[in-house]
């Protein structure tokens, strides 16, 4: 079995102990990370090495950034999400991990809505599928894991009515998330589960986590090769439950061998 984590750490740094005891007792075989909310040379990577994971980091002072660690070979690596030279925000690094192509995405949220970073997310979304698209990847397993701060579905939310006109929400939002599966690309947790009440994210405000007020916006896509080797998807809710946690939690993928 192979299993890979996604994980919005809202700053690598600030949760490094949550993040180092959670690794000590699921022991993913890859971790995705993002929002490290660091530069890529003050990424903590002794912490992680010295646990047998290899680490690739691509970030950013005090804003975004993602990393991918493996406990196999790093390989082949791309650390930054093609179609805009000019785009300097450290929000994808992809690379190939014991035969399996591996990426971590921290999408653009969008809000506001009526400020230019919503075309941003739109567009964002558009190169993903760009990359994606093609037979670029038809020979070997893809895995998409991270942060995309999209709201697929009205069952994704605890209170759709709450969310409606957040770029989170917004139907723009969701058909881009749908052009992406339309590439032949599976959400992996939901073809495993069903209805209400699965949840990534909760807010810091209102006491979101205590009344489980909760959102699903950290996703795993992947392609025909991976589903076909797809086992289990799970939400690992009891990071979110620590002191100083992040507001989000792990998302634990386990494809066969």
């Amino acid at each position: 079995m192979t299993t890979i984590a996604t994980w919005n750490v809202n700053s690598v740094k600030a949760r490094l102990g949550n993040v180092l005891e959670w690794v000590d007792a699921a022991l993913p075989d890859v971790l995705l990370l993002q929002e490290i909310k660091c530069e890529a040379e003050a990424f903590p990577r002794l912490e992680f090495e010295t646990r047998g994971y290899a680490c690739l980091a691509v970030g950013q002072k005090s804003y975004n950034g993602v990393a991918l660690l493996a406990r196999a070979p790093i390989e082949d690596p791309v650390t930054a999400l093609p179609g805009d030279a000019e785009d300097g925000q450290a929000r994808y690094v992809e690379a190939t991990v014991g035969g399996i192509r591996v990426a971590s995405i921290y999408l653009p949220n969008g809000n506001p809505v009526e400020s230019d970073k919503f075309p941003y997310k739109l567009a964002w979304m558009d190169r993903l599928r760009a990359h994606v698209g093609g037979r670029r990847f038809d020979d070997m397993p893809l895995v998409l894991g991270g942060d995309y701060n999209v709201i697929p579905e009205a069952i994704d939310c605890y209170d759709p009515a709450a969310w409606e006109g957040d770029a989170l929400f917004r139907p723009e939002s969701r058909a881009k998330f749908r052009a992406l599966e339309n590439l032949g690309l599976t959400d992996a947790f939901r073809a495993l589960h069903a209805g209400k009440g699965h949840y990534t994210f909760w807010d810091y405000q209102r006491g979101a986590w205590q009344h489980d007020h909760g959102i699903r916006i950290d996703h795993f896509l992947i392609n025909g090769r991976a589903a076909d080797r797809l086992r289990e998807c799970e939400i690992d809710r009891g990071p979110r439950a620590r002191e100083k946690a992040s507001d989000h939690t792990p998302v634990v993928l386990t494809l066969e061998d």
